[in-house]
């Protein structure tokens, strides 16, 4: 199953959602606002991508974070707990399907999901 993270009025996650109908792949979407984020999903994020690369460092929720905050974000375990608390400092949109991890959209990488 293709799971897509992220908060429906982000422009970016709409535009990953568009490119997935267009395509006709099936994915369930999960909205970070309503339905929050696990610990265990995070870790396994991490697992596949670097913590430079799964914070947003250029929206509104890390620029209004405090200094001491922000310095916290280089930290795994404490990273973690910041993104649980704010979810929306996660890069959106993630799309995650069994081993392949997309953060961001890019629609080079979207084509993945047609050859799987």
């Amino acid at each position: 199953m293709i799971t897509l993270y992220g908060i429906p009025n982000c422009s970016t996650v709409k535009k990953a959602r568009q490119w997935l109908s267009e395509h006709q792949v099936d994915a369930c979407f999960h909205d970070f606002k309503k339905q929050g984020i696990d610990e265990a999903t995070l870790k396994r994020w991490l697992g596949r991508t670097d913590l430079t690369i799964l914070i947003n460092r250029k929206g509104t929720t890390w620029r209004a974070l405090s200094e001491h905050d922000k310095t916290r974000a280089d930290s795994t375990d404490a990273a973690i707990t910041l993104m649980m608390e704010k979810p929306s400092l996660i890069k959106r949109p993630v799309l995650e399907y069994d081993t392949l991890l997309l953060v961001g959209f890019n629609e080079d990488n979207y084509k993945q999901l047609l050859t799987r």
